[in-house]
Formats: C-alpha cells, sequence, structure tokens
C-alpha cells in the first residue's frame, strides 16, 4: 500500500557541511557562511519549489555547533536532528577570482553505530509520515555505510513510500537492491561507476535500461548541457533542456531531483515531474547559490522542457 504524500518530502541527509565562501562584491571581499552538501542544497529548492521538507540529519564538534542554528533556519523546513559528538564536514572556497577555487575541506567524521541508530529511526519515521523519501549522499562515502541506504530504501519501501535516490557507488549498488522508485544520476557518475563505458547515447541508453532492470522504476539521467536522459514507464524520452548561460555549473543535479520530488509531493505525474526537475536544474546554473531559484521562472522554463520519446531499434 502506497502512502499519500501531503505535500511534505522527507530528505536524508545524515552529513551536511558547514561551506564557508569568499566573494568578491565590487572592490570589497565579502564572507558568505552557509549549510551546505546535497541535502540541503535540495532542500532549498524542493521548498523554493512549495513542497515542506522534513530534514533529518546529524551535526557535532565545533563545526556543528556553528552548523546547527544555520539548520535551524531554512525557511520552510522542519528540522530533525541528532547531535554527534565529532566534528561534521566543512568546506572553504575562493570564487573572489571569478571560479571556484577550494582553499580546504574535510568530509567529516564517519558516524558512530549509537549516532546511526538515531538517524535510522527518526528518518523512517519521518519518511513514512511523509510519504516521499529523498535519500541524498555524503560528502565522502566513508562518512555512512552504503548499508544504511540499502536497509532504508527497504524499510521505507516496504512500508508505502516512494524513495527518490541520489546516488552513485556502492550506495546505489545498495538501494538498487532494495528497490527505489526515482534514481537521479549524471552520466559522469555511469561513467566513473562504470556502468557505461562513455558518455555516447547508446551506451548511455544501455546503462538506462540496466539500471530499472537492477531495481530502479523511473531514472533520469543528466548530461550537462547535451540534454538530459529519462526512463518512464518502461520508455526511453530525450528531454530537451532550455539553453541558458551558466554562472556555476555544480547544483543542477540536485535541483534536478528537488524539482522531481516537489511535483510528487503534491501529487503530480512522473512526467510532469521530470520536466520540472530539469526546469530546476537548467535555471541553477544560472545563479552562484546553489539550490537557488525563482519558482516563477521554474514553471516558465517547464513549459520549456519537451520529452521526445526515442525510436526503438528494429
Amino acid at each position: 500500500m502506497r502512502i499519500m504524500s501531503d505535500g511534505r518530502v522527507m530528505v536524508f541527509a545524515p552529513a551536511p557541511q558547514l561551506t564557508v565562501t569568499i566573494e568578491q562584491h565590487h572592490d570589497e571581499p565579502e564572507l558568505h557562511v552557509h549549510p551546505g552538501g546535497q541535502g540541503i542544497w535540495q532542500t532549498r529548492m524542493i521548498t523554493l519549489l512549495g513542497a515542506r521538507v522534513t530534514l533529518c540529519a546529524a551535526a557535532g564538534g565545533e563545526v556543528g555547533r556553528v552548523l546547527s542554528p544555520l539548520l535551524e533556519q531554512l525557511t520552510g523546513v522542519t528540522l530533525r536532528l541528532v547531535m554527534r559528538e565529532h566534528g561534521s564536514g566543512w568546506y572553504v572556497h575562493d570564487r573572489r577570482g571569478g571560479t571556484r577555487e577550494e582553499i580546504a575541506e574535510r568530509p567529516g567524521v564517519p558516524l558512530s553505530r549509537h549516532e546511526l541508530d538515531e538517524l535510522y529511526n527518526l528518518s523512517l519515521a519521518e519518511g513514512l509520515r511523509a510519504g516521499i523519501a529523498v535519500l541524498s549522499g555524503p560528502a565522502h562515502p566513508s562518512v555512512i555505510h552504503p548499508d544504511v541506504y540499502g536497509r532504508l530504501a527497504a524499510d521505507l519501501r516496504a512500508n508505502g513510500c516512494r524513495v527518490i535516490a541520489d546516488l552513485c557507488g556502492r550506495h546505489l549498488a545498495a538501494v538498487l537492491e532494495a528497490g527505489i522508485s526515482v534514481l537521479k544520476i549524471s552520466h559522469e557518475e555511469l561513467i566513473a561507476d562504470g556502468t557505461a563505458p562513455d558518455g555516447s547515447t547508446a551506451a548511455l541508453t544501455e546503462a538506462l535500461i540496466k539500471l530499472h532492470d537492477g531495481g530502479a522504476e523511473t531514472v533520469l539521467l543528466s548530461r550537462a548541457d547535451e540534454g538530459a536522459l529519462a526512463l518512464i514507464d518502461g520508455e526511453i524520452h530525450e528531454v530537451a533542456l532550455p539553453r541558458l548561460t551558466p554562472a556555476e555549473h555544480r547544483g543542477a543535479g540536485d535541483s534536478m531531483t528537488a524539482g522531481v520530488a516537489a511535483v510528487l509531493a503534491r501529487g503530480g505525474p512522473m512526467h510532469e515531474a521530470v520536466r520540472t526537475g530539469t526546469a530546476a536544474g537548467a535555471l541553477n546554473v544560472t545563479r552562484h547559490g546553489l539550490g537557488t531559484g525563482h519558482v516563477d521562472a521554474v514553471r516558465v522554463l517547464t513549459e520549456r522542457v519537451r520529452l521526445t520519446p526515442m525510436k526503438k531499434e528494429s
């Protein structure tokens, strides 16, 4: 039995980071301090598109004491936070030269067994309460074991929750074994994992089918500025992206995932979810803030996204 969503999404973000970015504003440097990481950027876009989010995360150490109040200030978000004994991850980037230069970063300390147990219970309860769950990845695979994702996906699915995953590597393999409703992945990740030998349409199409057969009902594959591919109801579509000038390439995939989740949370169909996700991802690259945008712009761009069924080879 599938749980009906009430317009809320549970985002599983086990290890959010403290992000420090130095920007140049006219003749003066500016310091920006925000919560970050894949799940946080997805959360921002989901709430922007009108859905509510229950964010399940963990934070601790000196960095966590700074990060926690920033997480509490996220608009439209109900925070379920597990306080950790050891440190959360962080990074410091310098954008004064117009490009993003990494100064230093740490992904964070792996979660302990007791921290994982507490976070797992919170996430399971909130995912079942919401009916839609987004499983986002950690900054580094070592922070949380893939088995946690696999068990959570299996338990959520078994009790009627729709699971959306934005993962790769061993974490992806774990949730595919459990079965998921939607997978968002990039062509770079498929090539790195060895699922696709190259970025050709033929190779990526074969990879889509493999992922579907492996446990993903719907697959949304981003291909940078070449347009996305989507497998929906067993049929592969080419997804035409709106042509926009990029300011920041990072974050487009997270906004894609968020757009899909926001539409499904209000009961929209999968085709609309994919089109909205594609529009949100395209808009995000025009901005320096990750997981940001204007809802009216997303709506206008969604009208310009086209899904074209690919012809099957005879």
